[in-house]
């Protein structure tokens, strides 16, 4: 594997960790869930420098998203844990919105297949804006659908730490041949 196939896979590998970073911090707006929206904004930010540092030869960079790249497997695992409600956790706490809203993963109510049914509160004194909604015929429970992006990440993450080493080190290795 020469050096420019490894820097070509890790540029290819950061810009398919972008779009399906993009395509998931679009979702968790959509729920409003506030702390996968601050992860996804790091890895974003993580994921341009170790494109940056790959096009433009800085290895510090590389440094620096090989590093993240191993917290965001950390943070996708605890998301896989949440869904799954391994350990305790539980998916209907408002641990991914801070606790500052009621809102819930996008998909729980617009998954594929699932239909959306709103029930209005019909008891005096209720808010009008309240509202009851039943999700029913749901090809894939959402959570799954959630575990499913987790695990993409996961594995984009896995690999990209993979050549992100290998090109940290064939960048010191060029590094080391200049010095002489």
């Amino acid at each position: 594997m020469g050096c420019c196939t490894g820097r070509c896979t890790l540029i290819f590998l950061c810009a398919l960790q972008l779009v399906t970073a993009l395509e998931r911090q679009i979702f968790d707006f959509l729920g409003f869930q506030w702390a996968p929206i601050l992860g996804n904004f790091l890895h974003i930010i993580a994921v341009i420098l170790g494109l940056f540092g790959t096009i433009q030869y800085r290895p510090r960079y590389v440094v620096v998203y090989s590093i993240w790249t191993a917290l965001w497997v950390t943070w996708n695992v605890f998301i896989i844990c949440f869904y799954l409600e391994v350990g305790g956790l539980s998916k209907e706490t408002d641990l991914m919105t801070f606790n500052i809203s009621m809102h819930r993963s996008w998909w729980r109510e617009h998954g594929p297949g699932c239909i959306r049914r709103v029930v209005r509160p019909s008891a005096p004194g209720i808010l009008d804006d309240f509202s009851y909604v039943s999700v029913t015929g749901c090809i894939i429970d959402f959570q799954y659908l959630e575990v499913i992006h987790s695990a993409i990440q996961i594995l984009l993450s896995l690999i990209g730490f993979v050549y992100a080493c290998y090109v940290i080190s064939v960048f010191m290795e060029e590094e080391d041949s200049c010095k002489y």
